[in-house]
């Protein structure tokens, strides 16, 4: 799977670029969490609708619910980075922050499929140099988050990295 944006074809380019438009991302926020649900199940936890189209790397992420203390599960871009799979709240560049970010902070210990493997994770959000590092590893495989940061200023997204949890 073409993961960074230099190694994808032509047309997952141009679906990612899409995305990171105004009209693309309004149209995924909106279509890509039940596609990807729906493919997820159905290919039994091997793929998601977006890898598929986009060649993207998406995890299922499953947090639990800061306030209802359930367990939310949702797709999100989930790169592989040193210590884990970074994940950044760019919430399609709209001005408020995921929920999933609030049920991180609330609750970091989570788990993670992706590709068919399941695995306990702990959530750090990181800052200073790390999230630069993991900021630039993640604009070669999703330069929309470039266009996502300018839409969602002055809120930042935050960036967190889910770090293997023993046992």
């Amino acid at each position: 799977m073409a993961r960074d944006y230099a190694q994808a074809n032509a047309a997952q380019r141009g679906l990612r670029r899409f995305a990171a438009s105004g009209p693309g991302s309004w149209l995924f926020a909106r279509i890509l969490d039940p596609l990807d649900r729906l493919t997820f199940r159905v290919t039994k936890g091997k793929h998601l609708f977006t890898s598929l189209l986009s060649a993207l790397p998406v995890a299922m992420v499953t947090t639990t619910g800061a306030r209802s203390g359930q367990p939310r599960t949702v797709p999100l871009l989930a790169m592989p980075t040193e210590g884990g799979l970074a994940i950044i709240g760019s919430n399609y560049g709209q001005p408020k922050h995921p929920a999933w970010r609030h049920n991180l902070r609330a609750h970091p210990d989570g788990e993670v499929e992706v590709e068919g493997r399941r695995w306990a994770f702990r959530a750090v959000e990181v800052e200073e140099e790390r999230r630069e590092r993991i900021w630039h590893e993640a604009l070669r495989t999703y330069p929309g988050f470039a266009a996502y940061a300018r839409r969602c200023a002055p809120r930042r997204s935050s960036v967190f990295v889910l770090e293997p949890r023993a046992g």
